[in-house]
């Protein structure tokens, strides 16, 4: 993430410096890691899609939590968690654009009532099986 995003997030009171937490941030990995290898194991219908979907969202929010936590910030808000998400550097970085439409997708859920369909669990299943592996090593650097 820039330094002017930051600040604006900083401002905007949805982030907050802090001293740099390793251990918080290795616990919310550990957390990510246990719920993801849960929940894959859920078959996709219409009861489960937007269970789901919220959980590998969760998971992707913690990891952004993580990732925050190392480099001495403490997420207010889930925006700055997904947000610093899409500094990873992969082959398709595009791919990391749908990080911000999970983000919209999953408050509809929470808040609005909003059903996630299959075909959005899906989608987020299989982002987080093609880009697992990279998200986990530049979380854990």
């Amino acid at each position: 993430m820039d330094e002017r995003l930051i600040k604006e997030y900083i401002s905007r009171g949805s982030l907050r410096k802090r001293e740099p937490d390793s251990n918080r941030a290795n616990s919310l990995i550990i957390s990510a890691e246990a719920t993801v290898q849960a929940i894959l194991k859920i078959s996709i219908d219409e009861n489960s899609s937007t269970m789901v979907f919220r959980e590998i969202y969760e998971t992707l929010r913690q990891l952004g939590d993580a990732k925050l936590w190392k480099l001495g910030y403490e997420a207010r808000q889930h925006e700055p968690s997904i947000k610093v998400l899409q500094d990873l550097d992969i082959k398709n970085n595009l791919d990391l654009n749908d990080l911000d439409r999970f983000r919209k997708i999953r408050n509809d859920a929470n808040y609005r009532g909003y059903k996630v369909t299959q075909e959005q669990a899906n989608e987020i299943v299989d982002f987080w099986r093609r880009y697992e592996k990279a998200l986990l090593n530049w979380v854990k650097k």
